[in-house]
């Protein structure tokens, strides 16, 4: 509701302004007499011989920065992750001895793809996880993008082991391409024991559709993290270790880190 009462009169001092100006006056002197107070009382005896007053009172006039400034916050880094041919196709498919669907490509794919994205977030990254034709992949800008899939599910001798890496050697920076690739493969061989089996690396990686889609400065990798058939134990009852071999081979590139030939050691089931 709104008052409609009449205010109140204030009753307005009529005192002359030779009656305030003493007042008036004492003001800057109180102040000034203040000042020299607390800077006479701040000097030490000796000090007179280190420092004159006029730089003690430049000091003390001076605004001073604070004593923990704070940093300013970085930027946060985006990562993108396909999750091999989701939200298109089954990709591989394995089978049993009945013909019955027993494991797809595509829910394996999902299955890395999804602990790796958790494991980025909690370091603090921005991730996205996109589909094997997603839209978004249109243009992506990113530190890195990385596609996860896997080869065959069908036996094929005895040397069809081991994980494939190829990266985006159209971006403008090859070299960084190129840095990425390496990462992938030490740190991902190191955390699974698997070999790199760089024989079979086909077009279809070296050339892989996203390249040419992502923007050119984003560079770009992907990864067949292992065979479905002599790789199956690795690739479905130790997810967790194959996602880490793929985050640490992001975090390698990402934070520049050193790539040293090192013994690495063999998956025993």
């Amino acid at each position: 509701m709104i008052n409609m009462e009449t205010p109140p009169v204030r009753r307005v001092s009529h005192s002359s302004p030779r009656q305030r100006k003493p007042v008036n006056a004492i003001l800057p002197t109180l102040g000034i007499a203040i000042l020299l107070a607390t800077l006479f009382t701040s000097l030490s005896p000796n000090s007179f011989s280190t420092i004159s007053i006029s730089d003690k009172l430049a000091t003390l006039l001076t605004p001073q920065a604070p004593s923990n400034p704070v940093s300013p916050v970085e930027p946060t880094l985006r990562i993108g992750i396909v999750s091999g041919h989701r939200g298109n196709d089954s990709g591989a498919v394995c089978t049993d001895d009945n013909g019955n669907v027993t494991l797809t490509e595509a829910d394996v794919n999902y299955k890395i793809a999804s602990l790796v994205v958790q494991k980025l977030t909690k370091l603090g990254f921005q991730v996205d996880l996109l589909n094997e034709f997603d839209t978004r992949l249109n243009g992506y800008r990113a530190v890195a993008i990385v596609s996860i899939h896997n080869d065959s599910c069908q036996y094929i001798n005895d040397q069809a082991t081991g994980f494939k890496v190829a990266a985006a050697l159209n971006t403008r920076d090859a070299n960084r391409a190129s840095r990425l690739l390496a990462c992938m493969v030490d740190r991902y061989q190191r955390a699974t024991g698997l070999p790199f089996h760089a024989g079979s690396i086909t077009p279809d990686m070296t050339s892989y559709h996203a390249f040419s889609e992502i923007d050119p400065n984003t560079v770009a990798a992907i990864i067949e993290t292992g065979f479905l058939n002599l790789d199956q134990e690795i690739l479905t009852q130790h997810t967790d270790q194959v996602a880490d071999g793929v985050v640490n081979g992001i975090l390698c590139f990402v934070n520049n880190e050193n790539i040293e030939p090192t013994p690495t050691p063999t998956f025993t089931p």
